[in-house]
């Protein structure tokens, strides 16, 4: 019998708190206070705090952060938005909600972030902000991204999506930037049990925008200032997060010693593994690695009863959605290599040592297969001239 590896396992995550997890569900319940009741509000303050922050609003999904926060800026027609082509699509498409154009560059080779040198190159004089992704839990390279957004006058707004916890200098990813979008999506390093996410400021100004975009515009019941929206936060999935909070330190460190555990069991492999900056403190929402031929790895994995995933394998600017930008295939040659390269593995706090090693065992018998049936091919053509 195949034992399966999930590539990720929220049962198990449950299962080790579902006293705390049901009783916030059930204290929701009976005070039925479903829309932007107290423990919305609880959570604001508290994950704020945690990213070291003055100030968190509550919204239904990390696109909508980013999308808010973008128009809490006054970001809009007419302006160009910076960001990378090796993303999640939703970070492009929060751009054009707000009417601004997309502007993509390419990613460090090594962190998979924002190079900041093709950055400056990419400014013109309708740049109005920049969106820096810190993507699979490693935070973009701030410090230059953010001297770089002071001498040119531009709003920087963290998508901090994938990095809950993620620290730069020992400062949280989220008080880097003017703004900062979290997801809250199930998987997440927080995560919640349906969609969620919150956008993070020091700025008060922005955070009552905020406040009101997400609410119809809404100042005091039924005055309605502009023409806001309907993303708010649900209260059930704030308490389930609000309960979850005090363990995503504890979670973060045990998503690092996985990912040091894969290092130590797979360095001598033709694979590139994840390289941490210095000074970094990356969080691991994924564990991705680069390999030739990721398709046929991933076969063989799935044989063995263990799952993967492949984050991402079509960069933005070759999405047909995105096509009207003009950019064409080899526009940005390492967001496309890894686009063609990048495996996610098994990846979750829960993760067991004895399922890395089996991962890692795998992966190792699939090197093995490629190295015999290559010493294979070789020998035929002499097999071939002797029987002649």
């Amino acid at each position: 019998m195949i034992t399966k590896i999930p590539f990720v396992d929220l049962a198990a995550q449950y299962q080790g708190m579902a006293e705390e997890i049901d009783s916030a569900i059930m204290d929701v319940v009976e005070r039925a206070d479903f829309i932007l009741g107290d423990a919305v509000q609880k959570l604001e303050s508290s994950f704020a705090a945690y990213c070291g922050a003055a100030f968190a609003v509550g919204v239904d999904s990390g696109t909508s952060a980013l999308h808010l926060a973008m128009e809490a800026h006054g970001i809009g027609p007419g302006d160009e938005v910076i960001t990378t082509a090796n993303t999640f699509i939703a970070t492009a498409c929060a751009i054009t909600y707000v009417g601004a154009k997309p502007v993509l560059v390419d990613v460090d080779p090594q962190t998979y972030t924002m190079d900041p040198h093709a950055l400056e190159e990419a400014i013109t004089a309708r740049t109005k902000a920049l969106i820096p992704v810190h993507l699979y839990g490693h935070p973009a390279d701030m410090t230059p991204i953010m001297a770089i957004a002071q001498e040119c006058d531009l709003i920087v707004i963290e998508d901090a999506c994938q990095a809950h916890g993620a620290r730069i200098n020992g400062k949280r990813v989220g008080s880097l930037g003017h703004s900062a979008a979290f997801s809250f999506y199930p998987a997440k390093n927080l995560g919640a049990f349906g969609d969620g996410g919150a956008v993070v400021t020091d700025d008060e100004e922005i955070a009552h925008r905020l406040r009101l975009l997400r609410n119809f515009g809404q100042d005091q019941k039924n005055v309605h200032l502009f023409s806001g929206h309907n993303h708010r936060l649900d209260t059930l999935q704030a308490s389930i997060l609000l309960a979850k909070l005090p363990q995503l330190d504890d979670w973060n460190a045990a998503r690092r010693r996985h990912a040091q555990r894969y290092a130590d069991l797979l360095n001598d492999l033709p694979l590139g593994l994840p390289r941490v900056a210095a000074d970094l403190e990356h969080v691991f929402h994924l564990y991705v690695v680069t390999v030739e031929d990721r398709d046929a790895l991933a076969a063989f994995l799935q044989e063995r009863g263990i799952a993967s995933g492949v984050h991402y394998p079509t960069p933005i600017h070759l999405q047909p959605a995105f096509a009207h930008l003009g950019y064409g295939e080899g526009s940005f040659p390492v967001s496309e290599r890894l686009a063609n390269s990048l495996l996610s593995l098994p990846m979750y706090p829960e993760l067991e040592d004895g399922q890395i090693e089996m991962i890692c065992g795998a992966i190792r018998d699939y090197f093995s297969m490629l190295k015999m049936g290559t010493q294979t091919q070789q020998m035929q053509p002499i097999e071939a001239h002797q029987a002649e």
